[in-house]
């Protein structure tokens, strides 16, 4: 199976191109064809360093002979093509990239284990190792190098607080670095992904336009070399909300992989993937479904109709039909696609995707007045929850309060509040009382005892909402305006006076139109409830404009709806 452009060439063997790519395995390469497994036995520094874990690991130590200046290793990270560099390059440099592969595979191997503390042993050696060369005075590519696999070891371990400060001594490094060094490409491109991971997205575009730059120099700006750290950067850009320039950059790679692989290439997934994701967030439904249609054609074309590929692309062509309001066929795409993916075995049954997958699909059924259709799919998820996660997990109780919903929705209340009390339960004894998540089965138990009439009851739990989520989120936030908006609706029934209640709204008022604009249509229906107060007390100066911004927007939204 080939590689993803968007994923570095693999040091094991279990990367696989798909649409599960965004799960992030992390992955290293210095080269950019398959190496000859090595011969030879890891060189270990002598004179005293890092002796103490000669038994245990490979310490990395960076040699002190001049690189090859005038050729390169390219590190494309997608590509298994051969070139003619490697008989060219000298030993040491490929010495170095073995010891640099094997250093990796280590620690990812120790992880796997759950040998993190041996495998955090080994990264702190090579730091040392290489911090006394710094020290020394050599910062050039192999310290870069060294530098940044250990960076990479650390946030394979989830250690983001030591993968910052490691970032900004690389970052000096390959500040002063020569665009023309060999595996620098490679470098700016892992500090770019891990820079993303950190959230720096003005220093991850930064990076990843230096390593465009680099390859851009020596190949050209046709070439598939340039593929991953422009998948990156569209990446990055989509997440940092330049969504214009994203769909730009993945529209390069999508032409650059077409002239370079062809036209039905596995390569172009994960390109029109991206693309498509964005243009369906801008609302470019049809765009979105052609690059959803390629991925999917491509699949058939490759693997059949029956792989769980097909399945897994026919899910995302289902949520193009939802937003074009083709529910039916999106009703008819999600079956299908669970249907093969059960077929080839293709995801876990447990798997997140397929877990998300049964929920989309039971909104929508649940939209088009098929509840019952809907239901069975929410208890496959929790029946599957419970099965793998035993039962009680945490993880489970998203899936009783989505029953609970549709329980509510079929106006079978008593039902929705066993679950609504079971899913309570659960968090009551995985989380501190005052935890802000246990407030989401709660309030919409408080909503499930208002519908049973049960005021007193629902009042208060409404009230033991709001305490937490103005304690957690700030009495401005709009999880306290939902909050409100329930403990106004109880305390109506409950007879509460009038003063206090229109309070609380004006309170939903100014929350709503902070988060959703003045002139959104959560605002308007808030505006009816005060403007209804404001009347029955008698407050006509106060009513009066109000009144008036509330008709003009009922006729925006009845023009609207008229459209």
């Amino acid at each position: 199976m080939s590689t993803s452009p968007c994923a570095c060439l693999p040091l094991t063997n279990s990367c696989r191109m798909n649409l599960v790519l965004h799960k992030g395995i992390l992955s290293v390469s210095f080269y950019h064809h398959p190496s000859q497994s090595c011969n030879f036995k890891l060189c270990f520094p002598t004179g005293g360093l890092v002796s103490r874990l000669v038994t245990r690991g490979c310490v990395i130590s960076a040699t002190s002979s001049k690189l090859y200046e005038n050729k390169r290793l390219n590190s494309t990270l997608g590509s298994q093509r051969y070139t003619d560099l490697k008989d060219n390059m000298p030993s040491s440099l490929n010495i170095l990239e073995e010891q640099l592969r094997d250093l990796f595979n280590e620690v990812h191997a120790m992880i796997r284990i759950g040998k993190e503390n041996e495998a955090r042993d080994l990264l702190l050696a090579n730091y040392e190792a290489v911090k006394e060369q710094m020290d020394a005075g050599n910062k050039g590519i192999e310290e870069a190098a060294i530098l940044d696999v250990t960076a990479l070891g650390y946030m394979a371990l989830g250690d983001i607080r030591t993968v910052k400060p490691l970032l900004d001594v690389l970052s000096e490094i390959v500040g002063d670095l020569k665009d023309e060094e060999p595996l620098l490409d490679s470098i700016l491109t892992h500090m770019g992904n891990m820079y993303d991971k950190l959230e720096n997205f003005e220093m991850s575009i930064c990076l990843y336009g230096r390593a465009v730059k680099v390859i851009e120099g020596l190949y050209g700006n046709r070439s598939s070399f340039i593929v991953t750290p422009l998948v990156g950067m569209a990446k990055v850009l989509g997440s940092n909300g330049k969504t214009k320039k994203a769909i730009e950059t993945y529209h390069r790679v999508v032409k650059i992989l077409e002239s370079s692989r062809g036209e039905e290439s596995e390569e172009l997934v994960v390109p029109l993937f991206g693309m498509g994701n964005l243009l369906l967030k801008e609302g470019r439904v049809t765009d979105a479904e052609n690059a959803f249609n390629r991925i999917l054609t491509t699949y058939m074309k490759l693997y059949g109709e029956h792989d769980g590929r097909v399945g897994l692309s026919m899910s995302y062509l289902a949520r193009v039909k939802c937003a074009k309001g083709d529910v039916n066929e999106a009703i008819d795409l999600y079956k299908e696609a669970l249907r093969r993916l059960k077929v080839s075995d293709y995801i876990a049954i447990d798997d997140q995707i397929m877990e998300k997958m049964r929920v989309d699909l039971a909104e929508l059924l649940h939209m088009v007045g098929r509840g019952e259709e809907g239901r069975e799919l929410l208890e496959e998820c929790l029946l599957i929850t419970e099965k793998f996660k035993e039962e009680g997990h945490p993880s489970s109780v998203s899936h009783l309060v989505n029953l609970a919903t549709s329980y509510s929705q079929s106006k079978l209340f008593a039902e929705a509040e066993r679950l609504l009390r079971m899913s309570l339960q659960i968090m009551f004894k995985n989380v501190s009382p005052d935890d802000q998540s246990i407030t989401f089965p709660m309030l919409h138990l408080a909503v499930t005892l208002y519908n049973l009439n049960r005021n007193e009851e629902a009042e208060k739990y409404a009230l033991e909402v709001l305490r937490i989520r103005e304690r957690a989120f700030g009495k401005d936030s709009l999880p306290v305006g939902e909050a409100l908006d329930c403990l106004v609706s109880v305390q109506t029934q409950l007879g509460k006076d009038d003063g206090e209640l229109l309070e609380l709204l004006k309170r939903v008022l100014k929350i709503q139109e902070k988060a959703f604009g003045t002139d959104s249509e959560e605002v308007m229906e808030t505006l009816k409830k005060v403007v209804y107060y404001l009347e029955k007390m008698g407050r006509k100066h106060e009513r009066l404009p109000l009144q008036r911004r509330l008709s003009k927007l009922r006729t925006k939204y009845k023009q609207m709806v008229q459209y």
